[in-house]
């Protein structure tokens, strides 16, 4: 069989995520994946082009020369942040109403809403996808997709939902490739890509609401009869409860950030013996200049994520898909959020849903590349497994020529972009020089069992295993659920869902939502692209 590359960049508020798989048929091998800093990304999207293609270029020729390849073109994932959601309706009159309704009519209706849909204003706004939610003949309503198809009718209408952002914001992921002289092949709409890589058929099926803690953003994105039915971001995430630790302490960014990551932790009443630890944090000349309680910083984080998850909360409230019918699968949370230690059990205890922590599913295997499986790595493993279906994809070869307006181009345009706006062109820049390889990062030794942990600015990276922080899965009083014959038991009857309506008013609702029991079968991952 023929094999292929596929490289995927997760473009991130703190950090930009190069993936780069080796697929032979069906099998999926993780080759390369590292994260980078960003720049120029703020709230999930590209505000500074130029710093961002400064960042980029440094991850794409490390990767280049430990492959031994050329990246020519790439997946990428749009915003998430600022995206409105709004309900779209196509009809059409078939010329054979006796006639079985095809896979085709269903595709040509889809296009039909996507085209006909009103943009208030087409220079600011841009359409970055579509799901179908329910069709419907004029006998029979609200069918599913895969149910509508082979009935027959004289008239097809469809609902979909529709996700529509900013357009300078798609703009400048063009303006940065471009500069890198680097073809973008795909665009996806994370939510969509992010939840098939992460969740199961059957929590889709039941009713899942899957919570995406990114440093810039959280997401909420719910899942009903494998339809995802609604989406709401938050502009708060990781970087917020960083900013608040750098502020509470009067230390740096990259201090506290290391801070957050080996002793940071929600409920700080919940601590075991490392709640009791003070780190002490020493100046440049050894002499000790900062002395912080680790259940203090517990308090900051906690004091933060109350109002990151019950404003998250809030969403699904608004959604209309909040009791536990509608949500049977509980909720799944990923991202780089979903490592910080008791989040998800922070999350049960202010919702009493069931909770739990998710990465990307095994659809592939990643031997020496084990961070592709951490949950922060969700949406670059998600556009991988979307790109899969593309077999003409290739990323170390160039796409195929096409016409564009007027002119030959060597790279397809974007969909959702204006015909007369090329993509970028083949690659004729040699390769710069390569950038020299920083120096290995020490790992600061196991801490003692002392009362004082001392941690210098000149060496902060911190990277203690689960023994050295003292959490070891008992610092946190949780009691398993059971499960028998699929029926869930629990050991404690669950708390009762609060109201957070009146807390978070400044969250507007957006789109409609479509009465229940109406949908259709989620939407081919390879049809979520914009």
């Amino acid at each position: 069989m023929e094999e292929r590359h596929i490289a995927s960049v997760d473009l991130g508020t703190s950090k930009i995520a190069l993936s780069i798989a080796k697929v032979v048929g069906e099998d999926v091998q993780v080759v390369y994946y590292k994260e980078s800093p960003s720049q120029g990304i703020r709230n999930s999207y590209v505000i500074n082009p130029h710093k961002v293609e400064t960042e980029l270029r440094k991850a794409v020729q490390e990767a280049q020369q430990e492959l031994k390849i050329r990246i020519q073109q790439v997946i990428v994932g749009l915003p998430r942040y600022e995206v409105r959601q709004e309900t779209a309706t196509a009809r059409t009159t078939r010329t054979d109403e006796d006639a079985q309704i095809t896979e085709s009519e269903i595709r040509t209706l889809k296009s039909l809403a996507l085209e006909t849909y009103p943009i208030g204003d087409t220079n600011k706004e841009v359409i970055y996808g579509a799901v179908a939610q329910s069709f419907s003949t004029d006998d029979s309503f609200n069918e599913l997709e895969n149910d509508i198809i082979g009935m027959a009718g004289a008239e097809l209408e469809g609902n979909f939902k529709v996700f529509v952002g900013q357009r300078r914001h798609s703009i400048n992921i063009d303006n940065t490739f471009n500069s890198l002289g680097i073809a973008i092949s795909k665009k996806y709409f994370p939510p969509g890509i992010t939840a098939r890589a992460v969740l199961k058929n059957e929590q889709m099926e039941n009713g899942v609401a899957l919570l995406d803690l990114g440093a810039g953003v959280s997401s909420v994105t719910i899942f009903k009869g494998k339809i995802l039915r609604y989406y709401a971001a938050i502009p708060f995430g990781g970087n917020t409860i960083t900013n608040d630790i750098k502020a509470e302490c009067g230390i740096s960014f990259e201090l506290a950030e290391n801070l957050k990551k080996a002793y940071g932790a929600c409920m700080p009443n919940k601590l075991a013996n490392l709640g009791e630890k003070i780190i002490q944090i020493n100046d440049e000349n050894g002499q000790p200049n900062t002395r912080i309680a680790v259940k203090y910083l517990s308090e900051i984080i906690t004091a933060r994520m109350r109002e990151i998850i019950e404003a998250l909360l809030y969403c699904i409230q608004e959604s209309g898909y909040s009791s536990e019918d509608d949500l049977r699968g509980g909720v799944v949370i990923t991202g780089g959020g979903a490592n910080l230690v008791g989040c998800a059990a922070y999350i049960k205890e202010l919702s009493g849903y069931s909770v739990k922590v998710a990465a990307a599913r095994p659809f592939f295997s990643c031997e020496g590349c084990a961070e592709a499986r951490d949950p922060g790595a969700a949406t670059s493993m998600g556009m991988i497994l979307a790109a899969k279906a593309d077999h003409t994809l290739n990323c170390i070869n160039m796409p195929p020529i096409r016409k564009v307006g007027r002119s030959m181009v060597q790279a397809p345009v974007p969909s959702g972009q204006p015909e007369e706006t090329p993509a970028p062109a083949s690659v004729q820049e040699a390769p710069a020089p390569a950038a020299p390889k920083p120096e290995p990062i020490r790992e600061a030794p196991a801490p003692k069992p002392v009362e004082e942990t001392v941690i210098s600015p000149v060496d902060p990276k911190i990277a203690p295993t689960d023994d050295e922080s003292g959490y070891g899965g008992t610092v946190f009083e949780q009691k398993e659920e059971e499960e028998d014959g699929g029926n869930r038991k629990k050991t404690k009857e669950p708390k009762p869902k609060k109201d957070y309506s009146q807390r978070f008013v400044w969250i507007k609702r957006v789109g409609k939502k479509i009465e229940e029991g109406v949908g259709s079968i989620f939407d081919d991952i390879k049809d979520e692209e914009v």
